[in-house]
């Protein structure tokens, strides 16, 4: 079975080194020198924070997006792929009020979401991890 549960710790080590660590809005995590990625059943130690997520579907795509984002992008963990973006998003009620198609609409047809996305593929990996239905 594929690991679908994964903790991304922050502290002083982890496979990527922080450059730059920007809040846009929210709580700020704390800074840190160092991200890593790890299975669920590994346990962080000695992190300042601890971030949860679960890959699923992915959300908001049409088929024709989704074939374009396969046949594009490229996994993570390749030694080629020195760099990394860790983008944790909280959405609060209000979006999670929405309908389906209410979302899908402000994720691609107000911000085009994918096609931006699309520009940076392969080089940039993207691998979505959710949050909303874990206990934490």
């Amino acid at each position: 079975m594929t690991e679908r549960l994964f903790h991304f710790s922050g502290g002083a080590q982890g496979q990527w080194s922080v450059r730059q660590q920007t809040t846009l809005s929210g709580e700020a995590l704390e800074n840190v020198t160092h991200v890593a990625m790890l299975a669920a059943q590994q346990t962080p130690e000695n992190a300042q924070w601890i971030l949860h997520g679960v890959t699923s579907n992915e959300r908001y795509l049409e088929r024709s997006e989704k074939g374009k984002l396969v046949a594009k992008q490229e996994g993570l963990g390749r030694p080629v792929a020195t760099f990394a973006a860790l983008i944790p998003i909280r959405k609060n009620a209000t979006w999670w009020a929405l309908t389906q198609d209410e979302r899908r609409t402000v994720f691609e047809a107000q911000s085009h979401h994918i096609a931006i996305g699309m520009k940076y593929l392969p080089a940039i990996a993207r691998t979505l991890h959710h949050c909303r239905d874990l206990s934490d």
